[in-house]
């Protein structure tokens, strides 16, 4: 190896170092934050404790937001992978009146800011006489989440060889059997993928809950945000960091049955190499 070559492998690996640091620092001030003893936030922490662990244990209104916003992103997750499978496949491969204007409403959701979201969903829920309640944030929820899932599911199709399923229907295998057996399993990557961002986008949301909550039904993030203008002591971190730990615990669950790599491709192109 040249120098040039050996500096830049230095750099680069200062660079990532760097960028590693900047992504966990947030996430270890707030860990950090929550262990301290004082009853206001303050980093480094003063002590070590897990009062405010158990402080939240002792809030039912957090347990209640928390049950709120994990049942709304189970059930966004699950409708954004069938509706983000069937719109997926309908783009892909049929031409039919309407295509264009889906496809150009479906990126435009990425491009609007969600607080205009949250404002129209608002006035549009209004409008049909749809009072707050988990169906409502549901469908606010859809429009963030759908939009994900079929993205996810038109770009695993764009890697979809058709010959196995032309194959499959020409030894006299029925429609629905081709689709189980051939496309299904071709697409399960990007159908978990899909889900997967549709949990978390669904369970992290703030703006557009803001708009159809309320006081009665709050999610964990539209609960935090309002705790915060009245209290900031480390309850607020103990949260943080048990969303922290939760976030992890859904990686780890995806990578013990589907694994991380093969989720997003990377296992299928390095297998491809080799």
């Amino acid at each position: 190896m040249t120098g040039t070559g050996r500096l830049t492998r230095v750099l680069g690996g200062v660079f990532a170092a760097l960028v590693g640091a900047f992504l966990i620092a947030p996430v270890a001030v707030t860990v950090a934050s929550s262990l301290t003893e004082t009853s206001y936030v303050t980093f480094p922490p003063q002590g070590i404790t897990l009062r405010w662990y158990a402080e939240v244990l002792r809030k039912p209104e957090f347990l209640s937001s928390f049950a709120v916003s994990a049942g709304v992103a189970v059930a966004a997750a699950a409708i954004s992978a069938v509706v983000g499978l069937a719109g997926g496949l309908a783009i892909h491969r049929y031409r039919f009146p309407g295509r264009a204007a889906l496809e150009t409403v479906l990126s435009s959701a990425f491009a609007v800011p969600t607080i205009v979201l949250g404002i129209g969903l608002l006035q549009w829920f209004a409008q049909m006489g749809l009072a707050s309640s988990p169906f409502t944030l549901l469908l606010a929820h859809l429009v963030l989440t759908v939009p994900y899932a079929v993205r996810l599911v038109l770009a695993g199709l764009a890697g979809l060889d058709r010959s196995a399923e032309k194959a499959a229907a020409g030894l006299g295998a029925p429609p629905f059997l081709v689709f189980w057996h051939v496309t299904l399993p071709a697409v399960r990557g990007a159908l978990i993928g899909g889900a997967f961002f549709a949990f978390i986008t669904s369970f992290d949301d703030l703006t557009v809950a803001l708009f159809v909550v309320t006081t009665d039904l709050q999610t964990l993030p539209v609960r935090i945000f309002n705790y915060m203008q009245y209290d900031y002591d480390p309850t607020v971190t103990a949260i943080g960091t048990l969303m922290v730990l939760f976030a992890l615990v859904a990686v780890v669950v995806i990578e013990r049955f589907v694994g991380v790599a093969k989720l997003f491709g990377a296992d299928e192109e390095h297998e491809g190499k080799e």
